[in-house]
């Protein structure tokens, strides 16, 4: 055996550990490198792109431009509104479905969480269409504004509630999740003290949520920092910019200081969306939010007559923000043109057509998104399988970087992480000689490493959640790990598996901010297109295509409800 304490004495060791764990050697080694390739590297060259800026000088001046002093208080502006209205509306939903006795709340939950599923360019696209006085939708009605009339959605205000509707889902996760684990011994005892509802939730009720308020109010704010679909729909045709769309006209007037330039913007909106999480974690680092009691399901308030008033304005306020939106993008896609009422005269379904059998750049979208989503969906679990085996096994310092690792790329906003991915693979790969920038692989790079967080969170639960003596007793047997893995694991993390495929494409399939920098002739994505369409006017083709991939977004989320049963607990985020 070789001597304690040297370095030929600590192979021997790890190896040891290695074979009573039943750890292959190469499972480390293997996710090591994906972590490299899919995170550390594009992250690195970003801050070095950003660093080597503000030394040259050349590109450090756009720092002090008016332009971008003007972009920077304008995503400020808006993503402290969006996460205003975020609280207001996922508040209002967090606690009616966690706290009282109101019916419907699978259903409910269920269309609350759409507008989250539902790409930001659609979203904004479909206000657009349901307001103004060109809505095919009000004018059918005879509700449109005379002609003239502003679009008020074409402003910061429209943007910061176009945000705050996008993300409010966020909030009614973080909010609901917190106050489904609350103790209700506290509440039922100031009830028997005589307390009013008003004293219980002011006093009870509203200081057990306010971790879940300042962490959903924190990641509202730091997804409106990054969003780029709802500020380029309403903000570019205003003349309004953010930093996001800042860095779509940078890169579209390319230029000599281009590369230096985005790579600053993007580290200012990587470190405003660091600020949002320090300063969420500050607010809660002084507070002891330690639980004492029993938690259940047990409805807290029982409303009585107040039941029916709840469950009134809860679907007034779904029929405002998900279903007259939908309502008027279908609308407009059923008209020739935009400003044209939907009759008997002017419905057609000439706009679906020449989406899917006419438009060869939709088509193209199509079929790109389709293999994207697919690619990724699957290709991820080559990673995730071993990644979330190995995260569950290993404890330590070194699981726990690679877990942070994992995550980084899906916390940064998407726009930072398609800048990263140009900077990392615009020159020609070494040895090969050949350059990603311009193809759809560059693409598929990057969503790889944006949702590689989202393909691990099902796959690892399923690890968590299973007896590690099954695992055990295989290898006790004699079973190496590709038989364990084979004949014990994958069967029984099977439907997490699949849930994770569904989760990744249905997030894929939709996506805009990666895309929108990346894409190129021939590799244009659905999202890029619907951006594309509205941007040269064509809002009935725009319309067409959004209630498509809608319709695409209601279809993979029932399918995964039809087979809740059978997935791991907190896969699915409406049922959480």
């Amino acid at each position: 055996m070789p001597p304690h304490g040297s370095g030929a004495g600590r192979a021997f060791r790890a190896r040891k550990r290695r074979a009573s764990s039943g750890e292959p050697a190469w499972l480390l080694p293997f996710v090591l490198c994906a972590v490299l390739l899919l995170s550390v590297l594009p992250l690195a060259r970003l801050v070095g792109a950003g660093l080597s800026g503000l030394v040259d000088g050349q590109a450090a001046r756009l720092i002090f431009e008016p332009a971008t002093f003007a972009a920077l208080r304008n995503t400020l502006i808006t993503a402290t509104g969006g996460m205003v209205v975020s609280l207001v509306l996922g508040s209002l939903f967090a606690f009616a479905a966690a706290l009282t006795d109101i019916r419907g709340k699978l259903i409910l939950s269920f269309a609350f969480m759409l507008p989250m599923m539902i790409p930001p360019q659609v979203t904004a696209l479909a206000w657009v269409e349901m307001s103004g006085p060109a809505s095919p939708l009000l004018k059918t009605l005879g509700l449109a504004p005379p002609l003239g009339s502003p679009q008020l959605l074409y402003s910061l205000s429209g943007i910061a509630l176009l945000l705050g509707v996008q993300h409010a889902p966020l909030v009614f996760l973080a909010l609901k999740a917190g106050l489904a684990a609350s103790p209700r011994d506290g509440i039922e005892a100031a009830r028997l003290a005589g307390a009013g509802p008003f004293r219980v939730f002011r006093d009870i009720v509203l200081p057990l949520a306010m971790p879940g308020l300042i962490a959903g109010g924190a990641i509202a704010f730091v997804s409106g920092i990054g969003n780029f679909g709802i500020p380029a729909i309403l903000g570019i045709p205003a003349g309004i910019e953010t930093l996001p769309t800042l860095i779509f006209s940078r890169l579209a007037s390319f230029g000599a200081a281009t590369f230096g330039e985005i790579a600053l913007i993007s580290t200012l909106i990587a470190a405003i969306s660091a600020g949002g999480l320090i300063v969420q974690q500050r607010a809660l680092s002084g507070r002891d939010y330690r639980l004492i009691g029993h938690s259940g399901v047990r409805t807290a308030f029982a409303l009585g007559r107040l039941r029916i008033a709840l469950e009134v304005l809860l679907w007034s306020v779904l029929a405002l923000v998900l279903v007259a939106p939908l309502l008027a993008l279908v609308t407009s896609s059923l008209v020739p043109a935009y400003g044209v009422p939907l009759n008997l005269n002017t419905v057609s379904l000439s706009a679906y057509g020449e989406i899917l059998f006419r438009q060869s750049i939709t088509l193209t979208a199509l079929k790109n998104s389709l293999f994207l989503a697919s690619a990724a969906a699957l290709g991820l679990l080559v990673v995730t399988v071993p990644a979330a085996y190995l995260l569950t096994r290993r404890k330590g310092v070194l699981a726990n970087l690679i877990a942070i690792l994992i995550e980084v790329p899906y916390a940064l906003p998407g726009i930072v992480l398609a800048v990263a991915f140009i900077l990392t693979f615009a020159a020609p790969l070494p040895v090969v000689g050949l350059s990603l920038y311009g193809t759809i692989w560059i693409i598929l790079a990057a969503y790889f490493s944006s949702f590689l967080a989202v393909s691990l969170k099902p796959v690892m639960s399923a690890f968590l959640q299973m007896d590690p003596s099954l695992e055990e007793a295989a290898r006790l047997a004699g079973a190496g790990f590709s038989r364990r893995m084979r004949d014990v694991l994958l069967p029984m993390i099977a439907p997490a598996a699949g849930a994770s495929v569904i989760l990744v494409f249905l997030i894929a399939a939709n996506e805009l901010t990666v895309s929108a920098l990346l894409w190129s002739a021939g590799t244009q994505t659905l999202g890029v297109a619907i951006f594309n369409l509205d941007d040269s006017g064509s809002s009935d083709l725009a319309s067409a295509l959004s209630v498509l991939v809608v319709v695409l977004v209601i279809a993979l989320m029932a399918a995964l409800e039809f087979f809740a049963k059978y997935l791991p607990e907190g896969v699915l985020p409406w049922r959480n």
